[in-house]
């Protein structure tokens, strides 16, 4: 991970739209794909398919860091960092979450989905639906001379007035030319504190919220993040653009509105 913030040129920011755009339509393709009864290998295949054929584009999280798969895919109380299976059906009840990387012209998009299946219960809808808002929330303190407290404090204020807790050991981070640059960006944490954001500074925002304690556990796999009461986990994630006034949504997708400011 590079030690300096980036800077994004008005050339890269018009390509890391168009990875951004790429991205959005690979989870409109899924919000007809994903359903109880496929397995999560069955969604990988059908992305890096459609990443790779349809689009035209590569699927950045394959090979990365020896991971084998174009996706990660976390269901119930894992909380991120899933590896799909064979074996692993969707289940009426279930919800998973889908975190996809896209790479087009040597520029990477991060973004991640929830998706709830029809019998899911009341507590899960609630907190997926908590998770992204305060995703939401973070997302709307972004703006050239803010600070990154300020969007980590909105989404910790928003998930732990509801009774959740964040993850701490995981965070949101710069992104361009490689998936992980600098800065961290914490989804807790203090108003006016840390670092001052820029124009032109492009990162992911990506809490992950549990239903009970913050604590989590990493399975044998090595891969795999699971709660420790293993109680239901949720995460939501976009890729931001902080602008002169305020910010774009480069993963934006199209059933997606964005919040007044």
């Amino acid at each position: 991970m590079n030690s300096q913030v980036m800077i994004k040129s008005e050339e890269d920011i018009s390509l890391m739209r168009e990875s951004g755009k790429l991205l959005a339509q690979v989870f409109k393709m899924l919000d007809e794909y994903v359903q109880p009864g496929i397995s999560t290998m069955d969604i990988n295949n059908k992305v890096e398919e459609y990443i790779v054929n349809e689009l035209n584009a590569r699927p950045a999280s394959k090979g990365q860091y020896d991971y084998q798969y174009v996706l990660n895919s976390s269901i119930n109380e894992v909380v991120c960092h899933g590896v799909p299976k064979e074996a692993e059906i969707l289940k009426r009840g279930d919800i998973i979450n889908l975190d996809i990387t896209l790479e087009k012209n040597g520029f990477i998009a991060d973004s991640s989905k929830i998706y709830v299946m029809p019998s899911a219960s009341p507590l899960a809808i609630q907190l997926v639906t908590t998770t992204y808002n305060a995703m939401w929330e973070g997302i709307k303190h972004v703006k050239a001379g803010a600070k990154f407290g300020d969007i980590g404090h909105a989404i910790q204020r928003h998930a732990e007035s509801h009774g959740y807790r964040i993850v701490r050991e995981y965070c949101g981070h710069g992104i361009g030319r490689e998936m992980h640059e600098e800065p961290q960006v914490l989804h807790y944490g203090k108003p006016n504190s840390g670092l001052t954001l820029k124009e032109g500074m492009i990162f992911t925002i990506e809490p992950m919220v549990n239903q009970g304690t913050a604590k989590i556990k990493t399975k044998k796999d090595g891969w795999t993040v699971v709660t420790r009461d293993k109680k239901l986990s949720a995460q939501s994630e976009h890729t931001v653009l902080v602008t002169s006034t305020s910010y774009e949504v480069l993963t934006l997708r199209e059933d997606e509105k964005l919040p007044m400011l």
